[in-house]
């Protein structure tokens, strides 16, 4: 067994590795397409699965609907998305891309948050588990469990940090109205 100060040192030096590769690869991002990275990772979303809901796109990407919203505003605003409304259930928005946001994507480097997502999912259950449960326990070693999520490398807020696995049901193939 390791000793403990040779044990805290690799702990804090992987900690720095993570933020370090967070950083570099969200600046590469920020560089190469002006977009943050929950900004990009959304296009990428949208692209694989269009049309998408606000609720199932906030699924695909681990984040709360009204956090979505938000970043989905600032896509529509650059011209990135559209929004359209079901025909067959006038509630439910759409989202899907426009030739300018599967251009960006077609050209868009990975983002870490896509990497980081696409990796715990193919971990077995339980080494996913003892990663959650390390970082519950750094989380609450900072003393920051009631800290509200910001995105990484962004200012938005994730609105809830926990949801619920598989809620919501996917849009596509509804019939769209122009919102």
């Amino acid at each position: 067994m390791k000793d403990t100060a040779k044990q805290v040192a690799e702990i804090v030096d992987n900690i720095r590795r993570v933020f370090q590769v967070v950083n570099e690869q969200s600046q590469k991002v920020k560089r190469e397409t002006g977009l943050t990275g929950p900004q990009i990772w959304t296009v990428k979303t949208i692209l694989d699965e269009a049309p998408l809901s606000i609720k199932e796109l906030a699924r695909r990407v681990y984040l709360h609907p009204a956090t979505v919203v938000g970043i989905v505003d600032r896509l529509e605003e650059n011209g990135y998305v559209t929004r359209t409304r079901s025909l067959e259930d006038r509630r439910v928005v759409l989202v899907a891309l426009t030739a300018k946001g599967r251009k960006l994507v077609a050209n868009a480097p990975a983002v870490i948050q896509g990497i980081l997502i696409t990796g715990l999912e193919k971990l077995p259950a339980k080494k996913r588990k003892i990663i959650d449960d390390g970082l519950i326990e750094l989380v609450k070693m900072l003393g920051i469990e009631t800290m509200p999520p910001q995105l990484i490398l962004s200012q938005d807020l994730n609105v809830r940090s926990r949801t619920k696995s598989g809620a919501g049901r996917g849009a596509k193939g509804m019939k769209t109205k122009r919102v």
